[in-house]
């Protein structure tokens, strides 16, 4: 006759510790009858426990008491050090109330006695569905651990950015500054390089923030000037045992992105491949583009039909089995002695950011390969492009600079002087306020919005009572834009991210000035 089943489970794996087949049978029976389905392994000595548990991996251990050799309170001892959650129930002849009470003090789940086993079916269903309440509890408290590690990393991306670009906007300035002396070469290259230094420190506070927030600053991205940065990166870091290669279909194809988001994400791939050929192979950086149908995507993506580059990075490692591909993108989750776990979950973030997706195939033996497919769309020039004569050159208009740190102010006033302007320096509110006192209105106020003295919202509030009309523009952080509704009236209000190029600030001053009125 069938048993019948009291609840479903899934097949469980018994660990039984015990010297008597004839009992063993006994209890194997007990579960027989309740119909839950096992598979068995009967171990009666140290060595034989320890190999079992590394090796079957039990979901439950059933044991004896005393056996010749060895003893339950061993096998506890053993199993707490190994697992301290899994189930270890007690099953003897010999075990007393005293017993009992201590071996579950010292982290015994449960004890039945033999010449009373009715109870063991439902102690056995009770301690399993314990075991898996607990651990997932315990995951809940990983994942809350993870979220609140993240939002740390986001208040500290945010204040270092903070900080970094205050640093970087002299940079930026200077190096604009320094080209323009085209006489002297050694000058115009030093230009180039003290800019080209503070962009690329920008692209990795950009990159930091995108990161910890999933911000995203959108440019126009061309694949070869994609690959050959990244070939340039990757310079000293292909051991001689590797051979790169780089198969670009069209150099010339261009998308929105981030490039230096994009270059992060294919380096950290090819770091992750070199290291997965230790003993050498190929390593392949291709590009193509391909059309994506509604069902290439999973339930958990957006269906976005249409042209997609395809960004393949692609290795003839040790592969990766189904168990580790299935936990890639978890946060902190590495294979690596000294990994982070957060490469390539930036990377899917990345990704993710510019509308693609990404798919991963591979297998022991077979190497890996990424694909990373990012939407293309129909170009739309920039109008600042097309106009090849663009006017930014001052007529001589009074512009009062404040700004509270002095590298920064000196830079801006030599900047605006040096293309036309009439600038003013002023290194805190109450100092514009005084040098209007005794110069008169300005025709545009260059303001830092985030002045600690006497704020810029107090300035301008005092410049409007003193009778000032003109043009306003505030330089503020993206992350901390000013609050229009604090400001006082303005019918013309410029902001600007910081730090701010030299050819941003003076198209933002001819609009300004031009009666543009308000912009972002």
């Amino acid at each position: 006759m069938p048993h019948r089943r009291l609840q479903p489970m899934p097949m469980i794996r018994v660990l039984q510790v015990e010297d008597s087949s004839f009992d063993a049978e006994l209890v194997l029976a007990e579960l027989d009858s309740d119909g839950i389905d096992y598979e068995v392994q009967l171990v009666d000595d140290e060595q034989g426990f320890v190999e079992a548990l590394e090796k079957f991996q039990p979901h439950i251990v059933l044991s004896d008491l005393s056996m010749p050799g060895f003893s339950g309170q061993r096998a506890l001892e053993l199993l707490r050090h190994h697992n301290e959650n899994l189930p270890f129930i007690y099953v003897s002849a010999t075990l007393g109330e005293e017993a009992a009470i201590e071996a579950l003090r010292k982290g015994a789940t449960d004890y039945i006695l033999k010449q009373n086993p009715a109870r063991l079916a439902s102690a056995v269903r009770r301690a399993l569905h314990e075991a898996e309440v607990q651990r997932a509890s315990h995951r809940a408290q990983v994942e809350l651990i993870r979220s609140q590690r993240f939002e740390s990393l986001a208040m500290l991306a945010g204040g270092l950015s903070h900080d970094l670009r205050n640093l970087l906007q002299p940079l930026l300035l200077a190096g604009d500054s320094l080209q323009d002396y085209q006489d002297d070469p050694r000058l115009a290259r030093l230009g180039n390089l003290v800019r080209d230094c503070g962009k690329r420190g920008l692209d990795i506070v950009q990159s930091m923030l995108s990161f910890a927030r999933g911000a995203r600053r959108a440019e126009q991205v061309r694949v070869g000037a994609l690959l050959s940065a990244l070939e340039l990166l990757m310079q000293g870091s292909v051991p001689r045992s590797v051979a790169m290669e780089l198969a670009i279909d069209d150099p010339e194809l261009s998308f929105e992105g981030n490039d230096t988001e994009l270059q992060q994400c294919l380096l950290n791939l090819c770091l992750n491949a070199i290291q997965a050929m230790p003993n050498g192979g190929r390593l392949r950086v291709e590009t193509a583009q391909a059309q994506l149908p509604a069902d290439f995507f999973r339930p958990d993506e957006q269906r976005r039909e249409g042209g997609y580059l395809r960004l393949s990075v692609i290795d003839s490692g040790a592969g990766m089995d189904k168990a580790v591909q299935q936990r890639l993108f978890e946060p902190f989750f590495t294979t690596k002695d000294t990994g982070t776990g957060l490469g390539l979950v930036s990377c899917q973030r990345i990704i993710s950011g510019h509308g693609g997706v990404m798919r991963v195939d591979s297998a022991p033996g077979r190497g890996t390969r990424f694909d990373l497919y990012i939407p293309l769309h129909e170009l739309i020039a920039d109008e600042h492009q097309l106009d090849g004569h663009e006017h930014l050159e001052g007529d001589a208009e009074q512009v009062l600079v404040v700004v509270e740190a002095a590298g920064e102010l000196s830079l801006l006033v030599d900047t605006l002087n040096a293309y036309g302007y009439q600038a003013h320096a002023s290194q805190s509110g109450t100092a514009a306020l005084q040098w209007i006192e005794a110069c008169g209105l300005p025709d545009l106020v260059l303001m830092d919005a985030e002045m600690n003295l006497f704020s810029g919202v107090q300035t301008l509030a005092a410049l409007v009572e003193r009778g000032f009309e003109g043009a306003v523009v505030l330089l503020s952080h993206a992350d901390a834009p000013p609050d229009r509704r604090k400001l006082p009236p303005l019918q013309q209000l410029h902001t600007l991210d910081k730090p701010v190029t030299t050819q941003e600030l003076l198209r933002t001053l001819r609009k300004a000035l031009g009666g543009g009125g308000a912009s972002d």
